[in-house]
C-alpha cells in the first residue's frame, strides 16, 4: 500500500517487483521471468503493465487492505465468544469448533475459532512438551533396582549364528551381568535372571 511516498510489501513482493522490472527495463525476458516467479506468461505480462502504469506500488496484491468476502459478520463473532465463555471456556479450539457445529449449528474454522478466543484472551495453548529421560538419583542399594534389556546384534561378525545378548546392569553399583541366547523370549529371560539371581 502507498501512503506518503512508502511502499510496505512482503519479501516475496518485493523479489516480484525486482524481477518485473528486469522486464521493463528489457534486461530479462518474459519467459524466463515467468519461471523464476513460478508464473504464467500472461501474469509476467499484467504485472509489468501494472508498475509501467503504477510504478512500483503496482505490485503489492490488490486485496490487502481490504475485508475478506469470507469474513464471518461481528455479530456471529460475539454470539461464539459468548457461548465459548459460558458453557464452553475449559474446552481446547478443536472441541469448542465440533460442539458448536454440533450442538448449535455454528460452522466456524477451527483456526478462526482459535484466533478470536486468543485476541479475546480466552484460550493460550499451553506447551504440551514434557521433559524426556529426567535424571534421577541411583539407587542406594545393590539389587534394588535391576536392569534388563536384550541387544540383537551380529555379535560374532557372520562367523556364526545370529545371537541376542540378555544384559542385567544393577543401578546402585552399575555392576554388569550378560549372556548369549538364540532368541529373545520368555524362556531366555527367565533363565538369565535364574543365572544373574544365583550369581
Amino acid at each position: 500500500m502507498e501512503a506518503k511516498g512508502v511502499i510496505t510489501m512482503t519479501t516475496q513482493e518485493a523479489r516480484r517487483l525486482y524481477v518485473i522490472q528486469q522486464v521493463v527495463e528489457r534486461k530479462l525476458r518474459q519467459r524466463p521471468a515467468a519461471a523464476l516467479l513460478g508464473r504464467s506468461v500472461r501474469q509476467v505480462r499484467r504485472l509489468a503493465q501494472r508498475i509501467r502504469q503504477e510504478g512500483p506500488g503496482g505490485i503489492v496484491h490488490r486485496l490487502r487492505g481490504r475485508r475478506s468476502n469470507r469474513r464471518h459478520a461481528e455479530a456471529i463473532k460475539q454470539h461464539v465468544l459468548r457461548l465459548y465463555q459460558t458453557r464452553y471456556h475449559d474446552f481446547g479450539p478443536t472441541l469448542a469448533q465440533e460442539k458448536l457445529v454440533e450442538r448449535h449449528r455454528l460452522r466456524v474454522g477451527r483456526e478462526t475459532l482459535r484466533r478470536w478466543l486468543v485476541a479475546a484472551g480466552l484460550w493460550a495453548k499451553e506447551r504440551q512438551g514434557h521433559v524426556h529421560r529426567q535424571w534421577r538419583e541411583r539407587k542406594a542399594c545393590c539389587g534394588e533396582l535391576v536392569q534388563l534389556d536384550g541387544s540383537h546384534h551380529a555379535w560374532l561378525e557372520g562367523r556364526g549364528p545370529a545371537l541376542v545378548l540378555m544384559g542385567y546392569i544393577d543401578d546402585a553399583t552399575s555392576r554388569v551381568f550378560a549372556r548369549f541366547y538364540d532368541y529373545e523370549g520368555t524362556l531366555p529371560a527367565m533363565d538369565s535372571f535364574y543365572r544373574y539371581a544365583r550369581r
